[in-house]
């Protein structure tokens, strides 16, 4: 899905010279970013190793060189975790087909605690919808049979419904800003999970099907999701806004329990008819 050669390669070619402080003289340059050379010398290991690094012959980096060359590279936290997934991967990963995703007891419980006054859907780690109350049915999907996440040969997909849905799409105003966290999101996980046949066929069908996935694929931006902001244009109750939050769980930690409160009062009182509906 990506190689760690790959990933460095993307990242070197982001980081000008100026902005780490490196001279130049005016040389004319063919490279976008830093050169191999230089990011090997910024590293503190040799040209050669770097490059085995980025071919993907070198077996193994240590702590130490991943912690300088996310340093010269300018990684924030979660790209530093994803160079280590990517640097713990074998050259070659073959993909296994996982087991189906179950949600814990517990986290049913929880989410059912909630009720119906707070919208709420359990994830999978591809995405998939695991559960939702009621609430969060009608919110997201209410085009959709609430019953389809009992079955996981049917469960919804929310990175299929960002991209290939027209009605996922129009109910979203930011719809492009959260569909790039769809996919940086997706990318954080893939280096997680390099085995895992699924995704990796998600991220392919996504990328033959929709252009506006491949493109934003092919940026190689990475990112963890864990609260922001939906706008939405809802077809019952129109304009709200409201918060995502992403609620980790200890029983299941591939799994998100993500919960959406309202930004406003409007939001508030469509939250609140939406309640009412279920």
């Amino acid at each position: 899905m990506e190689s760690l050669g790959a990933f460095l390669k993307g990242r070197r070619d982001r980081v000008t010279p100026d902005e780490i402080g490196l001279r130049t003289y005016g040389t004319a340059r063919r490279v976008p970013g830093l050169r191999r050379e230089e990011v090997a010398h910024l590293a503190g290991v040799s040209a050669g190793y770097y490059t085995r690094l980025e071919q993907g012959l070198a077996e193994t980096a240590s702590e130490q060189v991943l912690g300088a060359l996310a340093r010269v590279l300018q990684l924030d936290e979660v790209e530093t975790a994803h160079l280590r997934n990517l640097a713990r991967q074998p050259s070659r990963p073959g993909l296994a087909e996982p087991p189906p995703e179950e949600p814990h007891p517990r986290v049913l419980q929880l989410l059912e605690s909630l009720g119906e006054a707070t919208p709420a859907i359990l994830l999978g780690r591809r995405g998939d919808v695991l559960a939702w109350n009621r609430a969060g049915h009608a919110l997201l999907a209410e085009h959709v049979d609430f019953e389809a996440p009992r079955r996981a040969q049917a469960r919804p997909s929310i990175p299929r419904m960002f991209f290939l849905d027209p009605l996922t799409r129009d109910l979203h105003r930011n719809w492009e800003e959260l569909a790039r966290i769809h996919v940086a999101y997706l990318r954080l996980t893939a280096g997680r999970f390099p085995t895992d046949a699924r995704l990796a066929n998600l991220i392919g069908e996504l990328t033959m099907r929709s252009d506006e996935f491949a493109g934003m694929w092919a940026t190689g931006d990475v990112a963890d999701c864990t609260t922001g902001a939906m706008h939405l244009q809802h077809p019952t109750v129109g304009a709200a806004s409201v918060t995502y939050q992403v609620w980790l769980q200890p029983d299941s930690p591939d799994h998100r329990l993500e919960i959406y409160t309202p930004d406003d009062r409007s939001s508030a009182d469509a939250l609140q008819i939406l309640a009412r509906r279920v």
